[in-house]
């Protein structure tokens, strides 16, 4: 950008790296921001991960150009990650002024940082005066051209999606998520799915890999065919992210779901909420498959298929996620570690007081030798300062929430 000295291109460069350096913090804060102006943002896991892929590829972006130290504008790109959150919000009927006002909120909050760290650095002068100028004109240009940009692709998104059945299907679903007042049969013969009947939700994700939405419509259709139930009734709920309902006559066992997830692609996970009968269980077994997203979605090493029956007090527990977080500290000790030897030790315990203490068939499970599991027991009971049985409840409960949130809860 011509006008901009030597001098205070090397600083804006200086600082957007320092910048760069604190960006899993930044994106943290322009997260919780964005979600305390407009909570329709982080309504579940789906939505809130797109918009904070957003984020992080926008500071990353911007940033990065910074550092460049070039004295010209480059084009600006719009990263592919704020269109797919454009997409998202519109699916999701989320009024467009969430776009414009989450951006004026992540800019101030980057822009007070940046402002930080620039008065840490030079003192006040017409040298520091000429920095904050040209540096908040890069800023609020690209601030500026990806917000035209992305309100665009939503409105573009919005008027595809209000062109069909998607919309019907989509807006029927919303009412009857919101509990709105909507008559059954008719919202039945608008989705084609007999609401009347026995509903079991999904909440199907994955990384972004290759045509996810594909993959995610072929798990669900073939969890659907596993338990005898007909085509599944699917919405896309996010770039990486599809919500689903099976339609059965009855509850049924979980053993068939377990087997046939093997038959999906590697890559996608799925959380299962209880069968619930009518229009209202419909509802409420969506809620339930997406608490159980919400508790996994930050740790992907979990399991494939995550019931709602297995994960309900983990769910109620991990609400308060810092409170959880001591929890777990509190109990486990220095078996909390994040480390590979404490979580082999947590794991060798879950299973062998999950199997009533009985080491033979721990072993089993672990596939190592009983030998090993009593080992490994009194090293765990040597580090917890009190024998497994004690604190029964509490401790095995401190060791599915490790096990379930990994890294994101341990210390």
């Amino acid at each position: 950008m011509s006008g901009e000295s030597p001098e205070v291109i090397e600083l804006m460069g200086e600082v957007a790296e320092l910048m760069l350096g604190e960006l899993d913090e930044l994106v943290a804060e322009m997260d919780a921001a964005e979600i305390e102006l407009t909570p329709a943002l982080g309504a579940d896991a789906a939505i809130a991960a797109d918009m904070s892929a957003s984020n992080r590829a926008n500071a990353l972006r911007l940033l990065t150009t910074l550092t460049r130290r070039n004295d010209r504008t480059a084009p600006i790109d719009v990263p592919p990650e704020a269109l797919d959150i454009a997409r998202t919000i519109a699916r999701r009927g989320i009024d467009f002024e969430a776009i414009f006002q989450s951006y004026r909120r992540g800019q101030n909050i980057a822009w007070q940082r940046y402002m930080t760290l620039v008065a840490a650095r030079v003192p006040a002068s017409p040298l520091l005066m000429d920095l904050l100028n040209a540096s908040s004109q890069r800023i609020f240009e690209y601030v500026d051209h990806v917000v035209a940009c992305v309100l665009a692709e939503a409105q573009r998104e919005r008027e595809q999606v209000l062109g069909g059945a998607l919309a019907r299907r989509t807006e029927t679903v919303r009412l009857i998520l919101d509990g709105a007042p909507i008559d059954s049969s008719r919202a039945g013969e608008r989705l084609g799915y007999d609401l009347a009947r026995h509903h079991t939700a999904l909440v199907l994700w994955s990384q972004p890999v290759g045509e996810v939405q594909g993959a995610l419509e072929a798990a669900a259709t073939i969890l659907a065919r596993a338990v005898g139930a007909r085509h599944p009734l699917t919405l896309p709920a996010g770039t990486s992210t599809l919500w689903a309902w099976l339609g059965t006559e009855a509850d049924f066992s979980r053993d068939a779901m377990r087997n046939a997830i093997a038959q999906a692609q590697s890559h996608v996970r799925v959380a299962v909420g209880p069968t619930r009968s009518g229009i209202t269980g419909f509802r409420r077994s969506h809620a339930a498959a997406v608490a159980i997203q919400r508790l996994l979605a930050g740790h992907p090493g979990g399991t494939r298929l995550a019931l709602y029956q297995d994960l309900e007090v983990t769910a109620l527990t991990a609400q308060d996620h810092d409170r959880a977080a001591e929890f777990v500290t509190d109990t486990l000790g220095s078996l909390a570690a994040d480390t590979p030897t404490a979580e082999r030790l947590r794991e060798t315990l879950r299973i062998y007081l999950d199997e009533a203490e009985n080491a033979p068939r721990a072993a089993v499970r672990l596939h190592t030798h009983r030998n090993t599991v009593l080992q490994r027991v009194a090293r765990a009971t040597e580090l917890l300062g009190h024998h497994p049985g004690e604190h029964r409840l509490a401790l095995m409960l401190a060791l599915e929430l490790a096990h379930q949130l990994g890294p994101r809860i341990l210390h």
